[in-house]
């Protein structure tokens, strides 16, 4: 059972939007933000439409009308839950897994990365696969993962995680760093648990979360054991620290000129855990540095994660061939063919990227306990094209757009003075769109595109699963070598250098 004093938060069902905001509000996080502590994350600026965002996926998925898309029953309690929780033992499951994952990543765009969803698929694939934590002995620590689940699931819980040490010294492991609790790690260990001492990052979204995990997915070298953990802890905990960097929300001056980082500003912050308790219960790894890295790569809670990280990419790709397309039409060029072609570029990637999430999720593969795992080899294919890919699309509909972006009103209130006004209505228009209109669609565009906004987003694309070799070397492991070995193999045996042909037996048997 997990432990901690939850306030009347969790009630042992799916939550409304409403009761996710009262449960983070004023609750004792400790957030700080441009030199202050952060009274409440709900009406802060900088953080207040990102909470309104979140309440409206929990709206989403509680609202009864939705139930059959965004719910099933709890295998334990037997009341509908997020699907979010929902460990697929079928293709089938998968898909209608996939399809609330879409809905959510909708409410956003796909640019929300780390919403309420994303962790919670991690911990479908730690529990799928428990034997992996368990590997070395610690069968209680991987019951721990599972009961942690199960609370997660049943309860509506919010979790993100911290799994990169801070960017310090990275030539040295971690038991080198200086001093030795610069990276989160165990400083004590009591009868009834341990203590977490050092910083840890990057904690998108957990300003608002419930609880965070904190572990590690860098690889850790003999001497890390004390760094090579995985806990979950409630984010209103004593000693939790959450540093904010600083909001696109809080610099945006209206809504109407930054419409995406006004909303949709997930927020990433270091992590600095001050002598915090964690009980037993909560703990899942312990000085492990073996399984530490296992609980990732050997069961399927890698693939499960970004399995939804992709889904959610999917939707972010449809609406920016949605903005190119757009623009095409606001400057009367859709019908030219060069014009078409840049757009078929983009339509191009994304109906890709969508049928490799598609193929994924069709060749899927039980476990060893019958869960469906998606493909690994095209989760990673897919993975490795994602950070190729988003720059091109921010770039052809760069090229799209040209100057438009950079002749736009300095803000809305230029709407306001009569003579700018004026000279906006006659000379910032289109044939098919008022300038109102495209003044608040370029914002929007630009906001996608260029801004302060849009180059986080561009990092986050390229980095969020780690940097591009590291993909690449998941890739490379899961790729199916023996394969393409195996045709070479035959193509050589076909004939000798006397020119004679020898037909491997297997293409033979193709052959008859």
């Amino acid at each position: 059972m997990t432990s901690f004093n939850n306030d009347g938060r969790f009630t042992g069902k799916m939550r409304t939007g409403a009761e996710f905001l009262a449960g983070i509000k004023n609750d004792g996080r400790q957030v700080y933000y441009n030199g202050e502590l952060v009274d409440d994350v709900t009406t802060h600026p900088a953080f207040a439409e990102g909470a309104k965002t979140i309440a409206r996926m929990f709206d989403i998925a509680s609202d009864p009308a939705n139930a059959d898309l965004m719910t099933y029953k709890s295998p334990t309690s037997g009341n509908p839950v997020s699907r979010i929780w929902q460990i697929p033992y079928s293709v089938e499951d998968l898909k209608a897994r996939r399809g609330a994952l879409e809905r959510l990543s909708e409410e956003s765009f796909g640019y929300f990365g780390r919403s309420p969803e994303h962790v919670a698929t991690f911990f479908v694939g730690f529990a799928s696969e428990p034997e992996v934590l368990a590997k070395n002995g610690r069968q209680d620590l991987a019951d721990n993962c599972v009961a942690h689940y199960e609370f997660l699931r049943d309860n509506d819980a919010y979790i993100t995680y911290t799994i990169v040490p801070p960017q310090i010294d990275r030539s040295k492991p971690a038991h080198q760093q200086e001093p030795s609790d610069l990276y989160a790690g165990v400083v004590e260990e009591r009868e009834d648990g341990i203590v977490i001492r050092g910083a840890q990052m990057l904690g998108t979204g957990t300003v608002y979360s419930d609880f965070v995990q904190l572990s590690t997915i860098t690889p850790m070298r003999p001497g890390d054991e004390n760094y090579a953990i995985s806990v979950s802890i409630p984010v209103w905990s004593k000693g939790v620290k959450i540093f904010s960097r600083r909001s696109y929300a809080d610099g945006a001056n209206s809504m109407f000129d930054y419409p995406m980082a006004s909303r949709f500003d997930e927020t990433d912050s270091l992590l600095v855990y001050d002598d915090v308790f964690v009980p037993w219960e909560n703990v899942f790894v312990y000085k492990d540095t073996d399984v530490a890295r296992a609980q990732w790569f050997e069961g399927p809670a890698h693939v499960m994660g970004n399995n939804q990280a992709q889904t959610r990419f999917v939707t972010k790709l449809r609406f920016m061939v949605g903005l190119a397309q757009k623009i095409a039409e606001m400057n009367g060029v859709d019908k030219l063919p060069p014009v078409q072609g840049l757009i078929a570029d983009l339509a191009l990637h994304a109906a890709t990227y969508e049928g490799l999430l598609d193929a994924q999720i069709a060749k899927a593969a039980p476990n060893r306990n019958g869960v469906y795992i998606p493909d690994k080899q095209i989760t990673y294919a897919a993975m490795t094209q994602q950070s190729r890919m988003y720059p091109q699309f921010l770039d052809i509909i760069r090229e799209l757009a040209g100057g438009g972006f950079i002749q736009l009103p300095s803000s809305v209130q230029d709407f306001d003075n009569p003579d700018m006004n004026n000279v906006i209505q006659k000379y910032i228009q289109s044939p098919n769109m008022p300038a109102d209109e495209r003044v608040k669609f370029m914002k929007l565009a630009w906001d996608c595109i260029g801004s302060e906004f849009a180059s986080r987003h561009t990092s986050y694309e390229k980095f969020y699963a780690g940097a591009p070799f590291i993909v690449k070397s998941h890739l490379y492991r899961e790729y199916n070598f023996g394969k393409s070995k195996e045709l070479v193999a035959n193509a050589l045996a076909g004939y000798d250098k006397k020119g004679r042909i020898d037909l491997p037996t297997s293409a033979i048997e193709k052959a008859s």
